[in-house]
């Protein structure tokens, strides 16, 4: 048998609902470049960087911008976002989350971050998390965006587990293929037309137990 030892988590639409601010950041940038950016175009976003985000709604809005203009879009972009998520509270912790990190700290499951949100830090702080990982890899200190498996490849680094004995959570398609290519096993958070590549698709971390995890993760070795 390969004995799961570490789980790791994305961060938005999997710990906290930070996807909706997202996109009330997203869309009044649009608005303000003169377009509308709808929740459909929003999908397009999950998973990726901020640069990358950025692009497709420039595409969206049919235009085509220099590289400065562009990283001053982002930084917009992101201080409001800032903005909405510096009042989070430790309600908006989706449910089931917390009571599952517990579950798995208890039975000596390491736990990581894997996000390509470079403001993990202060969301986790400001939801009261921070202590619930044992690393955080974020895109503060990654260079390729997910479906690449680096974000998950330095997360098992970080807390020295081989990534087969891994298990990562996501709600994205990019971050399920992520883990795919990082030879993890993936438990999708969502629709499972969408996550279809997942080996478990659940509707929360709600619905999650160790059982169900050991028998639909676990698999005979060679």
């Amino acid at each position: 048998m390969t004995k799961i030892k570490a789980c790791l988590f994305d961060l938005d639409g999997v710990i906290v609902d930070t996807a909706k601010y997202h996109y009330l950041a997203w869309r009044r940038l649009a608005k303000e470049l003169g377009f509308d950016f709808t929740e459909e175009h929003n999908e397009r976003l999950k998973g990726i960087s901020r640069m990358d985000s950025l692009e497709i709604l420039l595409e969206v809005g049919g235009l085509t911008l220099d590289e400065n203009v562009k990283v001053k879009l982002a930084e917009k972009k992101n201080n409001w976002y800032c903005e909405y998520i510096a009042k989070m509270t430790p309600d908006e912790i989706l449910p089931g989350t917390k009571e599952f990190l517990e579950l798995l700290r208890g039975n000596k499951i390491k736990i990581a971050l894997g996000s390509a949100s470079k403001n993990s830090m202060s969301i986790l702080t400001n939801v009261g998390l921070v202590n619930h990982f044992d690393a955080i890899v974020d895109g503060n200190n990654i260079t390729h965006a997910k479906p690449d498996p680096q974000v998950f490849l330095l997360g098992a680094k970080e807390l020295g587990v081989a990534p087969e004995e891994c298990v990562v959570f996501e709600d994205a398609r990019a971050g399920i293929e992520a883990a795919i290519n990082a030879g993890m096993y993936s438990v999708g958070i969502g629709d499972p037309k969408i996550l279809n590549k997942a080996n478990i698709v659940v509707s929360s971390l709600k619905e999650m137990t160790l059982e169900k995890l050991n028998s639909q993760i676990y698999c005979k070795g060679a």
